[in-house]
C-alpha cells in the first residue's frame, strides 16, 4: 500500500467509523505506521505525559481517545474532515517537545510547533491549500481554551476569531478535553461550562 492509500484509507475511517481508533492501532501495532511520515504519530507512543492531566498514558493513547471522542461531534462540525484529522494530528507536535522537567512530563509549544509538523505532514500527500491551512490552525489553536479560561498571556483571541471556524474549534475542545482518563461528572460539566463561556465571548 502506498503512503497514498494509506492516508486516504485513514482519512476512510475517520469520517465513517464509530470507533476508528480500532482501525488505527490495527496499523501501528503491524508496523505499518513506521514509514515516514506516518512515523511521526508513531512516535506519539513513546511520548510520556504527566499523570496528573492525562492519567491515560501517552500521547498515542490520548489522541486515541480524542478521536473516538469526536466521532460525537462530526455531525456538529462545518468541517468533518478538517476536523477529524485535526483531532488526529492535534498533539503531533509532542513528538519534538516532550521533556522531563523537575520530574514532571511536560511539552511546551507544541502546539506551535505542531502547526509546522501537521502543516508538512498534509503537504507529503498534496492536498489543497485551504484543507491543510485550515488542520494546521486548528492545531495551532486546540490550547486556547486553556489559554483563555486561565488569561493567560500567550492567548491570541484575534488569531483564534482570523483563522479558526469558533463552532469547530470549540468541538476540538470538547474533544480534547473530554478524550482522557478518569474524567469525572464535575470535570465534563466543568469544560461544559468554559466552553459555553468560551462562546458566548465571541458574539461580543
Amino acid at each position: 500500500m502506498s503512503a497514498i492509500e494509506l492516508f486516504k484509507e485513514i482519512e476512510e475511517h475517520l469520517l465513517k467509523d464509530k470507533k476508528p481508533s480500532i482501525f488505527l492501532n490495527e496499523i501501528k501495532d503491524k508496523g505499518i505506521l513506521d514509514v515516514s511520515p506516518f512515523c511521526y504519530l508513531k512516535k506519539l507512543e513513546e511520548m510520556q505525559q504527566s499523570p496528573k492531566h492525562h492519567p491515560e498514558g501517552n500521547v498515542w493513547i490520548h489522541t486515541m481517545m480524542v478521536v473516538d471522542e469526536g466521532v460525537k461531534y462530526r455531525d456538529k462540525v462545518n468541517d468533518k474532515k478538517a476536523f477529524m484529522w485535526c483531532l488526529l494530528l492535534h498533539d503531533i507536535g509532542k513528538g519534538k517537545t516532550t521533556k522531563l522537567r523537575k520530574g514532571r512530563w511536560t511539552s511546551y509549544d507544541h502546539d506551535k510547533v505542531g502547526e509546522t509538523l501537521g502543516k508538512e505532514f498534509l503537504e507529503y500527500f498534496s492536498c489543497d491549500e485551504e484543507f491543510i491551512f485550515k488542520v494546521s490552525k486548528m492545531i495551532r489553536y486546540h490550547m486556547h481554551l486553556l489559554y483563555i479560561m486561565n488569561k493567560l498571556p500567550f492567548a491570541d483571541m484575534e488569531g483564534l476569531r482570523k483563522y479558526t471556524d469558533i463552532n469547530d474549534i470549540s468541538y476540538v475542545f470538547f474533544s480534547d478535553r473530554f478524550g482522557r482518563g478518569n474524567l469525572s461528572k464535575e470535570d465534563r460539566e466543568e469544560v461544559e461550562m468554559q466552553v459555553k463561556k468560551f462562546r458566548e465571548m465571541q458574539k461580543h
